[in-house]
């Protein structure tokens, strides 16, 4: 049994495509049948049912996945121990973030360590932190540097690195401008525009309106800050967005309430061996933090 072949299985089962499997492993389709093929003949059973276009797992499959998915995260695991033992800092470094910390947070860090590791391969994933959350618990992500969970799953050590103050604003013709002091119930008659259901932030900003037993109107969703802001700026509804998104195209309203926040850090899963590479972007990730206090 090779690391190929259950590449490609893990592929075939989580598109449930031949093609597509292809299409992400880089390789052609008659070679990712071929792997499945070899694979079935292996283990003398039959992976996949085919009816028609459509694919799903047989019981075997089904039996199969998690293992095979934990047999290539121990032999990553077990070759990063290997190499860390020569102590050099180099190799692939699979990082996560989402679209906002990439922008905003990442990029002086990043420039500091692609120039002080230059033989370390970095390879992003811009994810919602929700999928980064999954990806690190999978074992598919060595490291993620997302928003924080206000319930941390107890496999993952989580740190947190900064802290988002998230304003309310709306465009400058919105009617919410002219209404002076506020409260939080002005904004429920007004239709808000927010990040998306079941994400971190969503959930952060619900929470401190249900402390009121007030309910949002909200319109419109997108778990991308950059068009929350823009959405925002043409006048499609308020919503909250980080300090330091906040520019002469928003305005930002003036609310009685305690400020409210967000969480973001950095988080791995704490039984898995990390590389000389994602150990050193944590060096640099808690002299970040340290400055900040």
């Amino acid at each position: 049994m090779d690391t190929q072949s259950l590449n490609a299985f893990i592929a075939v089962a989580e598109l449930a495509s031949f093609s597509l499997a292809a299409e992400q492993l880089y390789i052609t389709q008659p070679a990712v049948s071929k792997r499945i093929a070899n694979l079935e003949q292996q283990l003398n059973q039959r992976l996949f049912d085919r009816i028609g276009r459509r694919i799903t797992l047989t019981q075997a499959g089904q039996a199969l996945l998690p293992r095979a998915r934990k047999i290539l995260v121990d032999l990553e695991d077990t070759r990063r121990l290997l190499d860390n033992l020569s102590g050099d800092i180099q190799g692939p470094l699979v990082l996560a973030t989402s679209h906002h910390i990439g922008l905003h947070r990442l990029p002086p860090l990043l420039q500091r360590f692609t120039q002080q590791f230059p033989h370390v391969k970095l390879d992003m994933r811009f994810l919602d932190s929700e999928q980064a959350y999954s990806g690190v618990v999978s074992g598919e992500l060595e490291l993620a540097i997302v928003t924080l969970a206000p319930v941390p799953d107890p496999s993952l050590v989580v740190v947190p690195v900064w802290v988002d103050e998230l304003k309310f604003v709306v465009a400058h013709n919105h009617p919410l401008t002219r209404l002076g002091q506020l409260q939080m119930q002005d904004l429920t008659h007004h239709d808000a525009v927010l990040p998306g259901h079941l994400t971190f932030t969503r959930g952060i900003v619900e929470k401190a309106f249900a402390e009121q037993d007030l309910d949002l109107n909200v319109a419109l969703s997108t778990n991308y800050m950059e068009t929350l802001k823009m959405m925002v700026s043409i006048g499609l509804g308020w919503s909250l967005l980080p300090e330091s998104m906040i520019d002469e195209h928003l305005a930002t309203l003036n609310l009685q309430h305690q400020p409210i926040t967000r969480p973001l850090g950095y988080l791995y899963h704490r039984d898995r061996t990390l590389s000389n590479a994602a150990r050193q972007m944590i060096q640099l990730l808690d002299s970040a933090r340290e400055v900040r206090r």
